[in-house]
């Protein structure tokens, strides 16, 4: 052996025996396996075991393969928390090719643009999408893909567009299919859009191997243990539902599909089925909050539930526990595979007075179980900013469960990853013990007089007004000022409020050059995941501020 070479190197060798790619289809052929009798999926009065999920979603890829879908090829997606969706994130990547999950209420010319950046051979579409899936399939510039129907008896309305519908699909499928060899974990698995307000949006491309290792991390950061039992009332098509589709087939739980976010019929489902986990945006809580027939106290079923997004208003938190939901708070993207920070909780927390626990775990937190890291950094330096709270820097994520990048857009891939580390583009602290705490996007925030403004700290002081059911927080341009503070609010049923009254409210709760110096009442835009639209709240007020000038 010659002097400095490396006995551990030699002749161990990666070999079949020792290393196979990670890929999160492992997750359903092993379930299978070991618990096939078990419940798989739950959807209404329909139910399949492990073993029929196994079989149906092997059956649909044979069929895909039949069709000529192979390596790197698109199969797209129009559908609500149905079974098919669930299975179509085993189907789709068993044959080597890419799934693109459409946002639901995207308009037909940005489904058509996606439909042609992605390039995609095959659609499946539930009849209530059919008319825009029509429209968008007529405005796209390149080949049609080929559309399958996913029929849905639990629905009224629609109509049929494509050549077969999908259970036809499946019953001609070999049940012996087997999967195409992965040769690559950074193989693509998925195609997801960004919601973009301005342009056209970026196509987040994803691999087996981050899907994998969130898939995962969703299980230890959101102590699902074995078996859980699975409420999807988070759309799947979000980021590919946060990989849970991959973690309940880790985890051998139950799906339980959900069309649309009703409160009455989850509180429902949750005690018909024993639901013990959920996942949503601050919008699907506060929806379960506030809804009149909300079980309180002893009659309410603990759930665990997994929020993500900005800071929570402590209202918010304080509000799922009086109906009996836990709430662990995650935060990401979908460059990230949505969540892949958490704010772990620490021991003591849950011996805290509800308002001090509620601060303490609106926090984004720490890297997500399978992360290498998340944090904050001076973007110009690249350097962390002191653990002081104050220090406002931009959050910043590296690890396994980043993105391969941008499809068709090496520039914006480039400079997401300048520097080694993914930038996110929101603006943040970090507290004393390194928990990662946002302030706001950085087009988010307000400068009024040189002083900077966090709409989320405005935000948080709205959502504990008692009339206030949603709160949002823009610049207004100001001749003195430069910009101000402009809320919207959207009031609960039955309530009252006028805007001397949330003035007031904030004065009394904050300094005064943070209070909101205007307020436009009335429902405000949001997206299909809950996520309010600040972009056209910007777009109001600069447009009333052009007519009265």
């Amino acid at each position: 052996m010659s002097e400095g070479q490396n006995p551990y190197g030699v002749g161990l060798d990666k070999c079949p025996a020792n290393f196979l790619p990670l890929t999160p289809l492992s997750f359903l052929s092993r379930t299978a396996a070991v618990y096939p009798d078990l419940t798989s999926t739950i959807y209404e009065d329909r139910s399949f075991t492990w073993a029929q999920t196994y079989d149906r979603c092997k059956r649909f890829a044979s069929y895909l393969s039949r069709r000529g879908i192979g390596a790197s090829d698109t199969v797209a997606a129009m559908l609500p928390n149905v079974p098919a969706m669930n299975e179509l994130h085993f189907s789709v990547p068993m044959v080597g090719a890419v799934l693109n999950s459409l946002n639901v209420r995207l308009d037909a010319p940005s489904i058509a643009f996606q439909l042609d950046h992605g390039g995609a051979k095959t659609i499946l579409v539930d009849p209530e999408f059919a008319g825009v899936i029509t429209d968008a399939l007529n405005q796209m510039k390149g080949p049609k893909p080929f559309v399958i129907d996913v029929d849905d008896v639990y629905f009224k309305g629609g109509k049929r567009i494509g050549e077969i519908e999908y259970e036809a699909a499946v019953g001609l499928g070999d049940p012996g299919f087997t999967s195409v060899a992965l040769n690559d974990e950074w193989d693509a698995i998925a195609l997801s859009y960004t919601s973009g307000t301005t342009g056209n949006p970026k196509g987040v491309v994803t691999h087996h191997r981050g899907a994998y290792l969130n898939a995962v991390s969703n299980i230890l950061a959101g102590n699902l243990g074995q078996h859980p039992v699975y409420l999807w009332a988070l759309p799947m098509f979000h980021c590919n539902g946060w990989c849970f589709p991959w973690t309940i087939a880790a985890s051998a739980g139950i799906n339980v599909c959900l069309r649309k976010v009703e409160p009455t019929k989850i509180f429902a489902l949750i005690k018909q089925h024993g639901v013990t986990h959920m996942c949503g945006a601050p919008i699907v809580y506060n929806t379960l909050i506030n809804a009149p027939d909300a079980p309180k106290g002893n009659a309410a079923r603990r759930v665990v539930g997994l929020i993500a997004g900005a800071a929570p208003p402590v209202a918010l938190l304080e509000g799922a526990e009086s109906i009996g939901i836990k709430l662990i708070h995650v935060y990401g993207l979908t460059e990230v595979y949505g969540p892949a920070s958490v704010c772990a909780e620490q021991p003591g927390w849950d011996d805290l007075p509800a308002a001090d626990r509620a601060r303490m775990k609106r926090r984004q937190g720490v890297p997500y179980p399978l992360q290498e890291a998340v944090t904050v950094l001076d973007p110009q330096t690249m350097q962390e900013v002191p653990r002081d709270g104050e220090t406002v820097g931009e959050i910043m994520f590296r690890g396994n469960i980043v993105m391969k990048g941008y499809l068709k857009n090496e520039k914006a891939t480039k400079e997401a990853f300048e520097g080694g580390w993914f930038h996110t583009g929101d603006l943040g602290v970090l507290d004393e013990h390194g928990y990662v705490i946002i302030k706001d996007r950085s087009k988010d925030i307000i400068i009024s007089g040189g002083e900077n403004i966090s709409s989320v700290e405005v935000e948080d002081i709205l959502y504990k007004h008692p009339a206030v059911l949603f709160a949002a927080v823009v610049a207004k341009p100001d001749p003195k000022w430069g910009e101000v503070p402009c809320a919207f609010v959207e009031l609960k049923d039955g309530a009252s409020a006028s805007e001397a009254d949330i003035i007031a409210f904030c004065r009394s709760h904050m300094s005064g050059f943070k209070t909101p110096k205007a307020v436009v009442f009335g429902p405000i835009p949001k997206t299909s995941t809950g996520k309010i639209q600040k972009f056209q709240l910007r777009n109001q007020v600069g447009s009333a501020m052009a007519i009265s000038t």
